[in-house]
């Protein structure tokens, strides 16, 4: 019903000339805004808390919020953990060959692989990275329209709730 009280992960790879750049993306289900977001050459747990932490660091999310993922070992990982309860999140886990608990993420990735990756070829990471960058923060999640928020963006979304949350409060008496 509201932002910051439900996010899911996963992890995707990307194919360059270097080999793989593996990303982690933290999405908010209210939106469907990507609120973090780590590229590395490794898929370690390193890259799913990177991730984590710039979704804690944009959104300042209340204790409480329920993190969901997959059963990768980044995620049930001892730092992964412990970032999620350094920040009062509940940890939520798909069950055993249940893809479809992750069905937002993963839709995100086809999005993400249809519309740039499948279209270009990149020789390094870094240019990968520039490319994945701008996708996520220039168009997904600014430009985009989605069927599932009435056919606007993510930050148009967000921001159209939080005009009714203050309209709301305005007329709310005291």
């Amino acid at each position: 019903n509201a932002p910051c009280q439900a996010w899911v992960s996963d992890i995707t790879y990307l194919p360059t000339d270097q080999g793989w750049l593996y990303l982690a993306c933290t999405m908010d289900l209210f939106s469907r805004r990507i609120v973090g977001w780590s590229m590395a050459p490794t898929m370690h747990a390193p890259i799913v808390v990177d991730a984590l932490r710039m979704a804690v660091d944009r959104c300042q999310p209340m204790r409480g919020l329920v993190h969901h993922s997959d059963r990768g070992s980044q995620y049930a990982s001892v730092v992964f953990r412990a970032e999620l309860a350094k920040h009062g999140m509940t940890a939520s886990m798909s069950r055993r060959a249940d893809c479809y608990d992750n069905a937002a993420m993963e839709s995100f990735f086809h999005s993400l692989k249809v519309e740039l990756v499948y279209r270009e070829s990149w020789q390094t990471r870094r240019e990968a990275r520039g490319r994945v960058f701008d996708y996520i923060e220039l168009f997904y999640n600014s430009t985009r329209l989605h069927s599932k928020l009435g056919c606007v963006s993510p930050l148009e979304f967000e921001s159209a709730h939080e005009r009714t949350q203050s309209l709301s409060s305005q007329t709310t008496p005291r």
